[in-house]
């Protein structure tokens, strides 16, 4: 991995830290990722989306400050900036900042890991935000109405099957009491890892300023063992459809996946660059330019940390309907099955995976995100270390295999949107 220098740490309470430093570096990246996203819901309960409103609450107020967003205010009066995001297996927060300002960054995310002043108030506000943002997100879009149906009907046992952003009624339901329980239970030391990246002046400090804030406090006791079994999914053929105000039919169609920390994860992801990794790939050019009858193809393979989806999205031309695009993918599909892709076709597509993943690593904040992301979802950070080397040794035999073991035409999850219902 070139220069890319990682080593992990652990504290006392349980807390997990990894640090890259980069002399090179102009900034910091400091990320906390909680082990906590829409898998550890109790659907049931009438409980999703809580990871998701989270994400919303911890940049409200903390029980010693003085005004609401105090956090945003102290990061960007020193120049930097502040993002987060919510998946499935985690939620992370992003602090972008100058080198120099770890210790404010690690006593701000230190206080809101424990102190968040959940009041009433401060729950009914972002309660009715995320209820917006899910009548944008998922009930007006097209793209989220579809991703949604796919993935709630391709998984039938396993939590990938709750939105995300959670259900409406869900969302609505929320009280302070069960928010204050939900953080209670998860926002913890030992249900989180802190990796930051950039320009630190030696890890020995780095590891000591991130100690001396967080070694006091307190090991959750009451986290819940993770029941999620692993689901492939889906089992069988699904298929739904919804009426929608769209100019030509909208498809997704999604297959098994394995994991991101998978050993056959290194050739589906060349076999997804192969059938959809633009302009050069196979579907792109059988349907937007032989066939011309979509406008635009694209694929995306979960990075989920157990099996999820693989998902194939298609936009058809005015006047062209989803099963036409269905039917060449069909055998474009097969034909990957039955013969080999060739050497050359193959070491295109490694080039431009190698080259994105080395991209996404040139910056503090790509490196903190990636480092991240493999920590909690794919089996270890190490195994980000391992994969350009896994995708330079995975051969043609290699890619028919997945596409044989995976994209066979009895499981999958098909949902089209239509501007008229489908016959």
């Amino acid at each position: 991995m070139g220069s890319l220098t990682v080593s992990k740490w652990r504290l006392g309470n349980g807390l997990e830290v990894i640090l890259a430093p980069d002399p090179g570096a102009t900034s910091i990246s400091y990320m906390t990722w909680f082990k906590v996203g829409s898998r550890n819901e109790n659907e049931p309960a009438g409980e999703t989306g809580l990871a998701h409103l989270f994400e919303h609450l911890m940049f409200t107020q903390t029980k010693g400050a003085t005004v609401a967003g105090e956090l945003d205010q102290k990061l960007e009066e020193v120049g930097g900036n502040i993002n987060a995001m919510t998946y499935y297996d985690f939620t992370a927060y992003i602090d972008n900042l100058p080198p120099g300002e770890l210790a404010l960054a690690a006593r701000l995310e230190a206080d809101r890991m424990v102190n968040l002043d959940l009041r009433d108030e401060q729950v009914a506000n972002e309660r009715d935000v995320v209820a917006e943002e899910r009548l944008s997100a998922v009930e007006d879009s097209v793209d989220g109405a579809l991703d949604e149906i796919l993935w709630s009907q391709a998984f039938r046992a396993h939590p990938y099957r709750w939105p995300v952003i959670g259900w409406m009624k869900d969302i609505k339901a929320v009280t302070p009491a069960k928010a204050v329980a939900f953080y209670r239970t998860f926002y913890a030391p030992n249900n989180a890892v802190i990796v930051v990246a950039g320009k630190l002046d030696d890890q020995a400090s780095a590891l000591e300023t991130i100690a001396r804030y967080y070694g006091p406090l307190p090991a959750s006791r009451t986290l819940p063992r993770d029941a999620a079994r692993p689901d492939r999914a889906p089992a069988t053929e699904v298929r739904a459809s919804i009426v929608r105000p769209v100019p030509a039919d909208r498809m997704v169609i999604g297959y098994p996946a394995p994991a991101l920390g998978h050993r056959d994860r290194a050739a589906y992801d060349l076999l997804d660059e192969v059938l959809m990794g633009g302009p050069s790939s196979r579907l792109h050019r059988l349907l937007v330019i032989e066939k011309e009858i979509a406008s635009s193809v694209s694929g995306d393979v979960a990075a989920t940390r157990d099996p999820g989806l693989y998902a194939l999205w298609v936009q058809m031309k005015k006047g062209h309907r989803a099963p036409q695009a269905e039917a060449f993918m069909d055998a474009e599909i097969a034909r990957l099955v039955r013969e080999p892709v060739t050497a050359s076709e193959l070491g295109a597509a490694k080039n431009r995976l190698e080259t994105e993943l080395w991209r996404s690593l040139e910056s503090s904040s790509g490196k903190a995100e990636q480092l991240g992301q493999f920590e909690v979802s794919g089996g270890g950070f190490h195994r980000l270390l391992e994969r350009a080397a896994e995708y330079a040794t995975v051969t043609p035999a290699d890619v028919q295999r997945v596409a044989r073991d995976y994209l066979g035409p009895g499981a999958r999850s098909i949902v089209v949107a239509s501007a008229e219902k489908a016959p």
